[in-house]
């Protein structure tokens, strides 16, 4: 919430408005005096890593009276307001909506009362609402995600994480009980993060006689050798006959019938708190400029919006459309039509429920199709969070579909060696929450090693091949595609699946890994932001990964609030970082203590990181100091971030089922034969669809010289950074969100948003 603040309070100042805060929500806005106050540039410095609100929230009971709302509209037109920016959840947004309608009726009563003059009433005749959702349960209809939801996830993860290593060590099960009363979104999630055995939802009841099947599933696992089981469960899970399932129960029960040292933990309230993921730190700043956008184009007749995201893109829904469809839910889950309720949450979710059912449950052997296609999975370039996770989906959706599933170890380089072994259901269990990448990766391509590859492939005969991986996995499959000439092993169906902490690969907005990059950059210059608290004024500059791709220095600049980001894709030359440095200089002589600068490891061959601490050193001398700090490969490592394992699972899933559907499509005679150019596809995530694009065709919008798409979506956020920094510069909004309607949202097509 901090983020959208700062967001909408600095892109206020930049269009001329005043701004002000009202603190205590809407208790703050009846009872006026001190809760509502002008603020400057500086009032929402060094808020960005801060969890919860600085402005604080309340529930308000007299604003639900019209006396309530009448003392508010009286503090309002005091002050000239008519135009507020409500975060919150569906209830805040229904009474900023009723407060509209009521608006001029307010004024006219007070106008009676001898409160406000004629004047007053014309002056200040319409209120402007536009409202951004703030809500850990992503419980709100029409956006991807609300603001804190990806933090909540977070806060889950890490303490699934925590508890899987005493698990493991002791032979337990744990009962997990995360927040959600009316809406399963943190549980359905966090069960695919983790893999868990068995996940209990509002949406989704489990069917008669669940308690057999779950323990039964639980002792299968157990036999296998698993010495783990973790159970998820929202806290507003019911049954089919819409009585609760409590974390207590479900104890008792696997305690009962199976024996098992079983644990609860209640997460509580530790979900809503913490530092704010980047994910949710570049969502709210993104929401709190278009908000402002919306703000100023709002007209008497366009009715109260809520910006909200639709894949990649921000989107203006109207409020009470969306409203109405998360009543919509909660009606279709009293009345027991659980299908109908899982299809009003929004494709995201549906798709999330598709994908947990299909990868959770093993199908006994005799029930499972047989196809006889071999499909080989290998990774490809540098190791990148997330690649585990889609590893395990692509196996076990591979098998689901009736395929013999071989991995390649260490790339095409262990592909040429014949380091190829199958694997199966059980191989991949607990991969989800691993770093790296378990099979091994290497950069090397496979041009130079064509015929011994191809001779594996012959060998295990390979029908179709499956990479993860980065810019080398796009332009490995490139390289294969133009060997088909003279190598008809290679004429099978193959897929990319990108992952790339650097986000360089043409095709796809986002790429698996680059979020846990992100996150790492973000908490790294939060600490050492936080490292110089209490000294003299300094400026950190601070190195980041992504070879020629400003993404990482770009997007974590916007996530940790820097005041420059020098990239590879914007030239700059010494005039430039001359003007910052001032800019810097003179921000530094207000109250503001600290100065945070990204460069991207290439940006400029000649204006290296030692060159710009020096520049900064030398002309801040007087006014700050300087640090400098490389972050080196610590981007790469670590556990994959919530988002990562989930887009990992969901997009290389998606990415299998389109392998089977290629082998259908290309068998014939006892062979298969794929020669097209859309039998070698790269699935990326494109503004609001995941789509599969032949790599054939990527090729014209790749520059291969310095391994970067030639057009890159984020680069139009350049713009919001330097806003936030207080920068002069112009933004374009020709590509600010038009107000949409909530059923025309694309139901067809699934969004990459987790």
């Amino acid at each position: 919430m901090n983020a959208a603040v700062r967001a909408v309070v600095r892109m206020g100042i930049y269009v001329n408005a005043k701004v002000y805060f009202i603190y205590e929500g809407y208790q703050g806005m009846v009872d006026g005096g001190d809760n509502i106050v002008e603020v400057s540039w500086e009032s929402v410095s060094s808020i960005l890593q801060v969890g919860g609100t600085v402005i604080g929230s309340a529930r308000c009971k007299s604003f639900r009276t019209r006396e309530g709302r009448l003392q508010a509209a009286l503090n309002l037109v005091r002050r000239g307001i008519t135009n507020l920016c409500v975060i919150g959840g569906d209830g805040s947004l229904t009474g900023a909506n009723l407060f509209r309608e009521e608006w001029s009726g307010l004024l006219e009563e007070l106008a009676q009362k001898g409160k406000i003059d004629a004047e007053a009433v014309k002056k200040y005749a319409y209120l402007n609402i536009v409202g951004m959702v703030g809500s850990i349960d992503n419980d709100f209809c029409g956006t991807d995600m609300t603001i804190g939801t990806d933090s909540a996830l977070h806060r889950i993860i890490e303490v699934v994480d925590a508890i899987m290593t005493t698990a493991q060590s002791h032979q337990r099960t744990f009962v997990l009980e995360v927040m959600g009363r009316h809406c399963g979104y943190l549980a359905l999630v966090s069960a695919l993060a983790c893999g868990a055995d068995w996940v209990f939802i509002p949406e989704y009841p489990p069917e008669e006689g669940w308690e057999d099947t779950m323990c039964v599933k639980l002792s299968e696992n157990r036999a296998r050798k698993k010495r783990l089981n973790i159970i998820i469960v929202a806290e507003g899970a019911i049954d089919c006959h819409n009585k609760p399932i409590t974390s207590e129960k479900v104890k008792d029960l696997v305690v009962q019938r199976l024996g098992f040292d079983t644990r609860v933990t209640i997460l509580g309230h530790v979900q809503r708190g913490g530092t704010p993921s980047a994910f949710d730190r570049i969502l709210a700043s993104r929401m709190g400029v278009e908000a402002v956008l919306a703000l100023l184009e709002a007209t008497p007749d366009t009715p109260a919006c809520v910006v909200s995201l639709s894949g990649n893109q921000a989107v203006r829904l109207p409020l009470m459309e969306c409203v109405q469809m998360t009543q919509e839910v909660q009606k279709a889950m009293d009345e027991g039509r659980f299908l109908e309720a899982v299809r009003l949450r929004g494709r995201s979710f549906e798709n999330n429920l598709n994908t947990y059912k299909l990868l959770s449950n093993k199908r006994p052997d005799a029930e499972l199709p047989k196809t006889n296609f071999n499909v080989a999975v290998l990774n490809v370039g540098a190791p990148a969070a997330g690649m585990n996770a889609a590893v395990r989906a692509a196996v076990r959706v591979g098998i689901t579909e009736g395929h013999k599933i071989f991995a390649v170890i260490d790339g095409f380089e262990g592909f040429a060696k014949g380091k190829i072994k199958e694997i199966s259901w059980g191989d991949v269990g607990g991969w989800t929450g691993q770093g790296g990448s378990i099979l091994g990766t290497k950069r090397t391509l496979p041009a130079k090693y064509l015929e011994k590859i191809a001779e594996q492939m012959r060998t295990n005969n390979i029908n179709a091949l499956m990479v993860i991986g980065g810019f080398e996995a796009f332009e490995s499959c490139v390289q294969l595609y133009d060997a088909r000439a003279n190598f008809e092993e290679f004429r099978i169906p193959m897929c990319v699946v990108p992952a790339t902490i650097s986000n360089n690969v043409p095709g796809t907005d986002y790429s698996l890994g680059a979020d846990t990059s992100l996150n790492a950059i973000v908490e790294t210059c939060d600490r050492i932001k936080q490292s110089a608290s209490g000294t003299k004024r300094r400026v950190f500059i601070i190195e980041t990964m992504g070879g020629y791709c400003g993404y990482l220095a770009n997007m974590g600049g916007l996530a940790a609030g820097a005041d420059a980001a020098y990239i590879f894709e914007e030239q700059f030359d010494i005039r430039e970082l001359q003007a910052n440095v001032e800019h810097l200089t003179e921000k530094m002589k207000t109250s503001i203590q600290r100065g945070l600068v990204l460069r991207n490891e290439n940006c400029n061959e000649n204006y290296t990181t030692d060159f710009i601490y020096q520049l900064y050193s030398e002309e801040g001398k007087g006014v700050f100091d300087c640090r400098k700090n490389v972050l080196g490969h610590m981007q790469q490592g670590g556990a994959p971030s919530p988002f990562d394992r989930n887009f990992g699972t969901k997009i290389s899933a998606k990415a299998m089922q389109w392998i089977s559907k290629k082998l259908k499509e290309t068998y014939r005679k006892g062979k298969v034969f794929a020669n097209t150019d859309d039998s070698v596809c790269l699935l990326g995530m494109r503004r609001r669809n995941l789509v599969f694009q032949p790599v054939v065709e990527l090729k014209s919008e790749t520059d291969f010289v310095h391994r970067i798409p030639k057009e890159q979506w984020w680069l139009k956020l350049r713009p919001l950074m330097k806003i936030l920094a207080k920068y002069k510069t112009s933004y374009d909004v020709s590509d600010s969100g038009q107000l949409e309607h909530v059923a025309m949202l694309p139901k067809e097509a699934e969004t990459g948003a987790i």
